[in-house]
Parts: structure tokens; C-alpha cells; sequence
């Protein structure tokens, strides 16, 4: 029987809306986008969020006949993994929200590292200024008088789901994760109360993303015209709802966003316990382990010195591969992923010609994702079978030739992908779906399949070694961190 689905993401720069059906058929979208200012890295406006929600629903409504709209079974909400707002016992915001790129809780982040390293003895320890609990406390510190009428802290995305539902109390694995939660254990862990001195009631229940959790208010049903008992499901962080909307969510599945950096995103059995805190590890609703990390080399190079010509260059590199070229587009200094390397910087041949240059910096970025798939399944001891892939990386079709070969695996790039796509996906997975492996079965669908060439995976299994020895002569990995 044909269902509908909402799919809501709250992003740094505006609110996007989608409504597609139990097949993947995508009906309607709806877009808004905040104005922003020099302080919009570090705070935005809740109300601004909720009334840019609104404008997005009140065009899906506009777009979406009367039928369709009468068959919308549920929703969901993606948002900004660390973003938090505090609110009052009327769940008002006392403040903007404090976003994940607010980078003045620095020192309170290294306060909760040390705490938890002390208390922790598996498991997620490491805290930044894009955490949330460093939020928290820096609010507390500089807040004194507001902290004092406190009686709640709400994610981004459970914000917009509270104004939906009036549901407050409910949070989801994701959005725990960078807030102190304790994947593990599932609980929130006593340092957080005993040493950091923070409330217990200020934290919600958390429960698996896409549970159910209530039903649309009536108030914003009537306001809208949708059916007033249309299930509300906890929702998710913005990078793991793309993932879903990807494909990948069964173990052995993993995804790789090419945008101005690599996001690399797997589901596992078991968790990945990283001495070198490189990876974190979010909870798959099924219970699986869903690790990634993110690296500061992406496609910003491409943007920045090459996007003016494109189709040239992309129809050279077919000539041109395989180079044998040993290039690593990092433009900037440092590396966080797939290794810790403060003093990297990128290298490539001199005297290169623009097509070369290129060429050996799309085989530079593969070899990168080799090597952090490699890690991965040398940490977990678990087969990697197929790559999903996202991003603006993932448009051209020579690149996507070269990464399939360079990994020795498919990579499956599908019609559907983004953040408020997942949501929608997993809206369902939560309601007319088993789980979220079928709903993601039933409503994505490939758009394209890339397989090995077997020609240039040989020649790519010598070079991608050659990478490697330049990573070791650089400093920039181990021999040993080699994983041959």
C-alpha cells in the first residue's frame, strides 16, 4: 500500500524538505536558506530554523496533490552532529543555538578529554570544540544567570522535532555520541554529573534513530493539512542520514562523500577501538557500529585550481591513466585522518602539465581512500564489500573508474542522496519497514555501478605501494602503520 514520507535537514545554511514514497519516488522538495552572518558559524536562531521548516512543509503541501498528502505516514529530522541549544522549562531557547563550528569551548573541550580518558577505559574519549559537551559547559561558564533558569539540552535536529511532535525528552545514538553518551553501556556516564558537574535531568532518554517517538501536534497537522496521526521517529546526525540515503548500512557497506574533504563512513559488527583517536564510532539503529572519520584532503583543489575546466580535464585523465604519478592534494597543513600528521603537507611531481597535475592528484585522493579502507579492515578484521559513494567527488566518471580500480572493489553511486533523503529513509525504516536495511532496499535506487578494471588494478596495486613509500618517507605514517 503507498505510503509517504518527510524528510527534514537542518544545515548550517538552510532548511531542506522532501517528500518521497515507499518506493524511493521523490514527490516534492522544498528549500530555504538563512541569512547568515559573521556570527553564524559560531550561533544561529532556532525560530529562524523552525520557521524556514514551516516554508519548506507549506511548498511540500503546495506541490503535493491532495492524495499524496493524505498518505504521509511519518517523518523524520537530520541536523548538524554537536550543535545544542539550551532551554527554559517552556523548552524556549535561553540562547542561540551553539554551533558545531563554534570553536570557543576549546578549553573546556580539553578539560572533558582528560576526564573521560580518566574514566573511560573503551570506548569514545575525545572531545573537541565541535562537541557538544564542551558546549554545554562553556554555556554554563559564560551563562551563569541563563544556565540558572535551565531545565533542558536539545540537539539541532530534536529541536525541530520537539516544535513538530512536543516531544522533548528523546534523543537518538548520533546526537548522543559527541554529548557524552555512552554507546557501550547505553547510559549517560556518571563523570559527566560527578566530575563536570552538569545535571542529569538537563539530558534526554536516548533510544535508536527512526523509533518512534509520537505523533505531529495537532495544531501544526491542521496548520499544514496533514493527518494529525502522523508518526514522529527520532531522527539523526546529518552525516550518518547521508549514508543511509547512499546505501550503505549492512556490515561490509561503506561510504566515502567526496566534497571539500573525504568523509569515510562504514557499518561493522564490532566497534573500533583507535588508540591515535582518528575514528569515532556511531551505534547503527540495528546495533552495528557505524565508524568513519574525516580527512582534510577532498576536492578543494579541484575547486580552487581547476574547476573552470572540467570536461577537458576529465576526458584527458582518460588518456592519461594510469600516471604512475605520485601526488597528495592536501592544501592545507595537517592531517587527521586516515592518519594524525600535523606536519603534512601535500606533494606532487614538478613540471606537470595541467591534465598531469590533475590526473595524479584524482589517483592521490584514491590512494588516500585505499589506505583508510585499509585501516579500517585491519582494525576491525572484518571484509570490506562495496563502496557508496556521495559528494561533488562523485560526479565525474573517470574518477569514479579510477577509485573502483584503485580499490579493487564496486562503487555503487545512487539517484538520491542527501541528508534529508536519509531522513525520510529512515522515517519509514521506522514504520512500514522491518528495518532500516529494507527501507533503504525498497527506496533508493542505483544510478550508477562502477566496476574494477582489471587492467588498472594491477598497475594501481604497484603505484598505490609507491604512495606508500613516499607516506612513510615523509613521515607522515609508520612502516608498520603500512598494514601490508
Amino acid at each position: 500500500m503507498e505510503s509517504y514520507f518527510i524528510g527534514i535537514d537542518v544545515g548550517t545554511q538552510g532548511a531542506r524538505a522532501v517528500l518521497i514514497n515507499n518506493t524511493g519516488v521523490l514527490s516534492a522538495s522544498a528549500a530555504k536558506s538563512f541569512e547568515l552572518n559573521t556570527c553564524s558559524r559560531e550561533e544561529q536562531s532556532p525560530q529562524v530554523w523552525w520557521e524556514s521548516v514551516m516554508y519548506c512543509l507549506n511548498v511540500l503541501s503546495a506541490e503535493a496533490d491532495a492524495e499524496v498528502w493524505s498518505k504521509v505516514n511519518a517523518l523524520a529530522v537530520t541536523s548538524t552532529s554537536g550543535t545544542v541549544i539550551p532551554l527554559d522549562k517552556e523548552h524556549k531557547p535561553l540562547h542561540n543555538a551553539l554551533m558545531y563550528s563554534d570553536k570557543r569551548s576549546v578549553l573546556q573541550a580539553e578539560w572533558c578529554t582528560a576526564v573521560a580518558q580518566k574514566n573511560v577505559k573503551e570506548g569514545f574519549k575525545a572531545f573537541n570544540s565541535s562537541s557538544a559537551l564542551a558546549k554545554i559547559i562553556w554555556f554554563q561558564e559564560s551563562y551563569p544567570e541563563k544556565s540558572k533558569a535551565l531545565m533542558h539540552w536539545t540537539h539541532a535536529s530534536d529541536y525541530i522535532t520537539g516544535m513538530l511532535s512536543g516531544v522533548w525528552d528523546i534523543t537518538d545514538y548520533t546526537n548522543a555520541l559527541k554529548t557524552g553518551y555512552d554507546l557501550r553501556a547505553e547510559k549517560w556516564p556518571a563523570y559527566l554529573f560527578k566530575e563536570l558537574r552538569l545535571r542529569k535531568e538537563w539530558f534526554p532518554e536516548v533510544v535508536p534513530s527512526g523509533q518512534v517517538i509520537g505523533r505531529i501536534k495537532t495544531s501544526v497537522a491542521r496548520e499544514l493539512g496533514l493527518p494529525e496521526g502522523l508518526q514522529v521517529t527520532t531522527g539523526m546526525t546529518d552525516g550518518c542520514a547521508s549514508q543511509i540515503a547512499s546505501g550503505a548500512v549492512k556490515p561490509g557497506d561503506w561510504n566515502t562523500t567526496i566534497g571539500t574533504t573525504m568523509v569515510i563512513k562504514g557499518v561493522t559488527k564490532n566497534e573500533i577501538n583507535d588508540s591515535q583517536g582518528r575514528i569515532y564510532n556511531h551505534r547503527h539503529p540495528a546495533g552495528y557500529w557505524m565508524p568513519g572519520g574525516a580527512s582534510n584532503t577532498g576536492a578543494d583543489w579541484i575547486t580552487t585550481q581547476f574547476s573552470q575546466q572540467l570536461d577537458r580535464l576529465n576526458q584527458a585523465a582518460a588518456s592519461l591513466i594510469p600516471t604512475g604519478l605520485i601526488a597528495y592534494p592536501l592544501r592545507q597543513r595537517g592531517e587527521r585522518f586516515p592518519m594524525i600528521a600535523p606536519q603534512a603537507a601535500g606533494f606532487e611531481p614538478q613540471g606537470l602539465s595541467d591534465a598531469e597535475s590533475f590526473t595524479a592528484n584524482l589517483e592521490g585522493v584514491a590512494y588516500l581512500e585505499k589506505y583508510a579502507l585499509t585501516m579500517m579492515k585491519h582494525l576491525t578484521g572484518e571484509d570490506i564489500n562495496a563502496v557508496y559513494t556521495a559528494g561533488g567527488g562523485s560526479n565525474s566518471q573517470i574518477w569514479l573508474k579510477i577509485r573502483s580500480s584503485v580499490l579493487n572493489l564496486p562503487i555503487y553511486k545512487m539517484k538520491e542522496v542527501s541528508g534529508a533523503v536519509g531522513a525520510a529513509i529512515l522515517a519509514a525504516s521506522g514504520t512500514v519497514f522491518t528495518n532500516l536495511e529494507t527501507s533503504v532496499q525498497a527506496m533508493t535506487a542505483i544510478d550508477r555501478l562502477v566496476l574494477p578494471d582489471p587492467v588498472l588494478v594491477a598497475a594501481y596495486q604497484k603505484n598505490y605501494q609507491l604512495f606508500l613509500n613516499r607516506m612513510v618517507a615523509e613521515g607522515y605514517i609508520s612502516k608498520e602503520e603500512t598494514y601490508a
